[in-house]
């Protein structure tokens, strides 16, 4: 009898646990045989806004904008992926009735990080988008208020993050199930041995980045999702550190994270220096 899919199972629930208990993140459960997994949950993200104080009428509004700009398979991938970035960035523009001035509605409380409901999804399996696809199922899926931003490949120690990196490309691609993360931010790979490897959609497998901070946790994937998945740095990576440049989506590295910190800490000062 195989041990290889037991061994990946321990490091999986290790990780769940990690999201539970130490990151605070509620659990959405085992998703392999939920039907409709989809990148938007209308009900976890109609409950966020309704508890944030929207209206009805306004909900419902910006949920379809939102859906519209996730599910518009006239657009690239990275097309999509900006407009729902710029969705989640700026707020949905909503007008409550005809002849009324359009509000912003903001679908994550970016000042308030705890304000949130940040949660996980394991297995999460995902139908295919045409009858040419297939479908597939994520290890573990971030979701912040319902939309998710995040996905997580898991491997044992043995087999190189490399490979889960490939299959994150592999399930971005038309024939699976790219229409799932239209709402990405971060596409994560990892394991206990060689750490966590960041990207985002559609980056290529040898820019993928490790995130490097000074940590007394000692597995260096737990490190790494400590560090990039906290609430508080995970929506500040989001908001502050991603650009869209000529077709191409961008993280910053954490060089460039901390080198930006401490620009503003001199700024704030008033003080020069060399970066």
């Amino acid at each position: 009898m195989s041990t290889i899919g037991q061994i990946e199972k321990r490091t999986q629930r290790r990780v769940v646990n990690l999201f539970r208990q130490t990151l605070r993140y509620d659990y959405l459960g085992d998703w392999t045989d939920r039907e409709n997994n989809r990148n938007i949950e209308p009900g976890l993200l109609s409950a966020w806004l309704k508890k944030s104080g929207v209206a009805e009428e306004l909900i419902t509004r910006a949920i379809h904008q939102l859906e519209k700009a996730a599910g518009d398979t006239s657009r690239s991938l990275y097309d999509r992926n900006r407009a729902v970035y710029d969705l989640l960035r700026y707020g949905v523009k909503v007008k409550p009735g005809v002849g009324e001035n359009a509000v912003d509605v903001w679908l994550i409380d970016w000042k308030n990080p705890e304000n949130n409901h940040f949660a996980i999804a394991e297995e999460v399996t995902v139908g295919a988008a045409t009858e040419k696809a297939h479908p597939k199922r994520p290890d573990i899926v971030l979701f912040v208020n319902g939309i998710a931003l995040g996905v997580l490949e898991l491997k044992r120690a043995s087999v190189s993050v490399a490979e889960g990196i490939r299959q994150n490309l592999d399930n971005q691609k038309k024939v699976f199930i790219e229409h799932f993360f239209s709402t990405m931010q971060f596409v994560m790979a990892g394991n206990d041995t060689e750490g966590l490897r960041y990207g985002s959609v559609e980056t290529k497998e040898k820019y993928y980045l490790t995130w490097k901070e000074e940590s007394t946790v000692e597995n260096l994937l737990d490190r790494g999702l400590i560090q990039l998945c906290g609430k508080a740095r995970l929506l500040e990576l989001i908001h502050d550190f991603i650009v869209f440049d000529a077709g191409t989506k961008k993280l910053c590295r954490h060089n460039q994270y901390f080198g930006v910190r401490a620009t503003q800490a001199f700024v704030k000062r008033r003080e020069g220096g060399i970066i």
